[in-house]
């Protein structure tokens, strides 16, 4: 049986398996085939499968009220999770808007970030300036601000020109330097971009802190949010960070930007947020854009029809309390030092050249050659055939964006599992794993 949504836009004459139930880490086919999700979903799942915890929490609300005019009222799910949310935040951080996907909160908080500097008298701020390789979603300013020409190309009469500076891409730095000579040139770029587009325009900067399935675990070096925090202070421009896939845990800590000690002016969440069990995403803003706004003219306007719905805010708080219940995020640290490990391993098979990646957010790039770190022939398609091949031995994987060295070439996976996996479960899943690239490589 075939996928519909997927024959709109992939070959039809694949098929796909059609899942039926899931728990815990695995998922079963219709045909009672058992995967192992080595990707929770699209690093989405981070609690697992079919947890009683929250579907019993999401039963109850179904039984009281499922939606809600956010116009007249609002909810006591809605309220708890907003407090719930902010516990998992920097210092500083202060209100909440609800959204369904990434997507749409990427758009709100670019739309916020242009309200608070309108309410705070600087009208001529509205650039957003984004890093290539990134991506914030399919929406179209989400899509703009994103460095993926291929989803773009189409829709080019559309999508706004955001300037860009080059991604932390150590493993092939865009810049042609070494770390740690070259003074991460890469953040220093910001500063660059401002003054060329002019101080007085520019908005906000918006980043994955760790980079996402673009260039899957690429990680900055330590100084690098420093000096991002430092010139948007100094330009009064606001610093977005899109924890869509990496934040509320996956690294090893609350936010992925927690590692850098820095704290953004907005958040942007989604995805483990309410951990699949239904759509959520949210906006996180400092208390001096909250201030800016209520002293100013008192409303924002980026609301949607299911901002705040009930049953997706029982479902996100289900999965943020059990998330703190179960010590979750400290889990996801230790298994990812082990999960880290045991794909380093791997690198003694010569296709493997990149391992990278905090906590269970990781990637692996595969290469032609270790030491040229040559891509392979994009014609070879080789990220096809590991997804492919693990696939039909039971192991779930993410593969990452293709062309992640220039747009063309360039193969490799994310590795973003729940925050539940065990130790065994992980062995099995590299175990697998190590066959297929044994089998694939050149």
């Amino acid at each position: 049986m075939q996928n519909p949504d997927a024959n709109f836009y992939r070959d039809s004459s694949r098929d796909y398996p059609v899942i039926d139930h899931a728990d815990g880490v695995y998922v079963y086919d219709d045909q009672q085939r058992q995967y192992l999700d080595f990707g929770a979903g699209i690093g989405v799942t981070s609690i697992g499968y079919s947890v009683p915890e929250v579907t019993r929490q999401m039963v109850a609300q179904l039984e009281k009220v499922t939606f809600v005019f956010n116009g007249y009222f609002t909810n006591n799910p809605r309220i708890k999770l907003s407090e719930k949310l902010l516990e998992f935040c920097p210092d500083g951080m202060s209100g909440v808007i609800f959204a369904s996907s990434g997507s749409e909160a990427s758009e709100v908080a670019i739309k916020i970030a242009r309200q608070y500097h309108r309410e705070a008298g600087n009208e001529s701020k509205w650039k957003v300036i984004s890093r290539q390789q990134g991506y914030h979603g399919n929406t179209m300013a989400a899509l703009s601000a994103s460095g993926r020409e291929a989803w773009r190309d189409h829709f080019e009469p559309y999508v706004y020109d955001f300037p860009q500076i080059p991604a932390p891409y150590c493993y092939r730095c865009p810049l042609g330097l070494k770390y740690p000579s070259c003074n991460v040139q890469c953040a220093r770029e910001l500063e660059d971009t401002i003054k060329a587009e002019g101080e007085e325009t520019v908005s906000a900067f918006i980043a994955e802190p760790v980079c996402g399935t673009t260039i899957a675990g690429v990680t900055p070096p330590p100084e690098y949010y420093d000096i991002i925090r430092e010139i948007c202070n100094r330009c009064n421009v606001l610093f977005i960070a899109d924890e869509v896939l990496v934040g509320l845990g996956r690294t090893g800590r609350n936010m992925g930007i927690d590692h850098w000690d820095v704290v953004p002016d907005i958040i942007v969440v989604g995805k483990g947020l309410a951990a699949g069990y239904a759509p959520l995403s949210a906006v996180v803003v400092s208390a001096e854009i909250e201030d800016a706004v209520e002293s100013g003219s008192g409303r924002h306007t980026q609301g949607f029809t299911y901002s705040g719905n009930p049953l997706s805010c029982s479902a996100g708080l289900a999965v943020l309390t059990y998330i703190q219940d179960h010590d979750l995020v400290a889990q996801a640290a230790a298994r990812g030092d082990y999960l880290r490990a045991r794909l380093e391993e791997l690198q003694d098979l010569d296709i493997v050249g990149d391992v990278r990646g905090v906590g269970l957010f990781l990637g692996l790039e595969f290469v032609a050659d270790r030491e040229s770190r040559e891509p392979l022939p994009a014609e070879q398609g080789l990220t096809g055939r590991i997804v492919s091949e693990a696939m039909a031995a039971g192991l779930i994987l993410i593969g990452g964006f293709p062309g992640c060295v220039d747009g063309v070439r360039g193969d490799q996976l994310q590795i973003s599992p729940a925050f539940v996996i065990s130790e065994e479960q992980i062995d099995e899943a590299i175990g697998i794993l190590r066959q297929v690239l044994e089998r694939v490589q050149p």
